[in-house]
């Protein structure tokens, strides 16, 4: 587990500015093999195992790439959430971007990779704007099991 987070204030033309950062990963080994837990992650439309999603707007089937446009939504608020895939790279790298309320930046990376006996997946969460703090704060309890959610989300599907 990685935590990482700055704090900074600045003055610009005569107003006081916090800027606030906060890098967090978790990491998990697994006996599962790398294709079945990238084919779980990538299927956007089924977010039942994700302990913050509940759903997202999109079709069953469809590979995210980078570019696409959706909206999840949580279990802490009823309303939607605008996302977008930033980056795959497929069996190794999913990068999403929530655009949720001004004020707060969050981007979350999946990475997979291939062991001897299965796969090693780190889960990162990268928070940037004054409300990083106060989101962080909602979200960790949740953050927490994302990556063993996914193992065994990808497990009962083994």
């Amino acid at each position: 587990m990685i935590l990482n987070f700055s704090f900074k204030l600045l003055t610009e033309g005569g107003k006081l500015l916090c800027k606030c950062s906060l890098y967090k990963t978790y990491r998990v080994a697994s006996s599962v093999p790398v294709d079945m837990v990238w084919g779980k992650l990538i299927n956007l439309a089924d977010m039942s195992w994700h302990p913050l999603f509940s759903q997202t707007n999109l079709p069953k089937g469809l590979i995210p790439k980078p570019g696409l446009i959706f909206s999840v939504v949580t279990r802490l608020t009823p309303f939607p959430i605008r996302a977008f895939v930033e980056s795959v790279r497929p069996g190794e790298l999913l990068s999403i971007r929530l655009l949720a309320i001004p004020g707060i930046e969050q981007r979350i990376t999946y990475q997979i990779e291939s062991t001897l006996c299965g796969s090693y997946i780190a889960y990162s969460i990268t928070l940037r704007g004054w409300l990083s703090p106060f989101i962080w704060w909602l979200i960790k309890p949740y953050s927490i099991k994302v990556a063993n959610e996914l193992v065994n989300a990808a497990a009962k599907c083994h």
